[in-house]
């Protein structure tokens, strides 16, 4: 069947966002043509609204309508510890657990030369102006890939000649996960980054 030109362009663009494949597309664009006329302004004004008033924190990098953010500018947060994020959902995922008081620093991406993505390209160097006599340690929280390895590697070259402490984040098994469905190099993770009880 063949949908008016305006509910193709409807699903066109939602098909370009993350996840979304043609059929999940047709079924939100039915959706919002659903929905009453106020919901749908209501929905777009909060997608431009996000859009223009979400910027980067121009000091750690984390997305934010102040500047700076909210975890920069509490006084309560220790700055002796900084924790190192690939993206500003991993922020979002620290935040959860309630157990890090330090602060963040974004670089929104990884070291990928498949990609193309050298560390001039994402927010290394503005980590290391950040390295001032007050920071002690650096925890990397990069993801556990190719990407994310290469990434603290490098950074943790970088930094550990300034005398600052370089920690990363252990990997290893999930909790609830059973050892027999778990791959070798997880299994080595988790027997690295094992601590005594």
């Amino acid at each position: 069947m063949i949908y008016p030109q305006s509910i193709m362009k409807l699903i066109e663009e939602f098909s370009k966002l993350p996840g979304i494949g043609s059929k999940t597309a047709q079924r939100l664009s039915f959706h919002v043509l659903g929905m009453e006329k106020s919901a749908v302004n209501r929905l777009a004004e909060a997608i431009i609204e996000a859009k223009e008033k979400t910027n980067y924190c121009t000091v750690c990098g984390n997305l934010t309508d102040k500047d700076p953010c909210m975890i920069c500018s509490n006084k309560s947060r220790t700055p002796e510890v900084i924790c190192v994020v690939e993206d500003a959902r991993d922020v979002i995922a620290m935040e959860r657990t309630r157990e890090f008081p330090g602060l963040y620093h974004v670089l929104q991406g990884a070291i990928s030369p498949l990609s193309g993505i050298g560390p001039d390209d994402i927010k290394i160097k503005e980590l290391v102006t950040r390295m001032t006599p007050e920071v002690k340690e650096v925890i990397l929280a990069t993801n556990p890939n190719v990407e994310g390895e290469a990434t603290a590697m490098y950074i943790s070259r970088l930094l550990k000649p300034l005398g600052i402490k370089v920690t990363r984040i252990a990997h290893g098994i999930p909790v609830g996960g059973d050892l027999e469905y778990t791959d070798e190099v997880t299994i080595t993770r988790a027997l690295e980054g094992r601590r005594e009880l």
